[in-house]
């Protein structure tokens, strides 16, 4: 398993908690929110290949919120690099 030693800041943790609040946010950006806060404490986790997709789709997304995307980026941050 990869180590990775990142956990979700406060910031992120407060607007990945705002997400999973709001009824009209995506599902995407509730799947990425959701990782993000999954990974706020230690020991730290890493973010799933699915999550990981949802997070990005959320990011690429020119309609998704400005809370959205910092859930979003929290959680792509700990997803471990693609073996070469």
């Amino acid at each position: 398993m990869v180590k990775i030693n990142e956990v979700t800041g406060k910031k992120a943790a407060s607007a990945a908690s705002e997400v999973l609040r709001n009824p009209s946010t995506s599902k995407a950006a509730k799947a990425a929110a959701g990782s993000a806060l999954a990974q706020t404490k230690a020991p730290p986790k890493v973010t799933s290949a699915k999550a990981a997709t949802a997070a990005s789709k959320t990011l690429r997304n020119a309609s998704t919120s400005k809370t959205s995307k910092t859930a979003a980026g929290s959680a792509l941050t700990q997803k471990p690099n693609r073996k070469k």
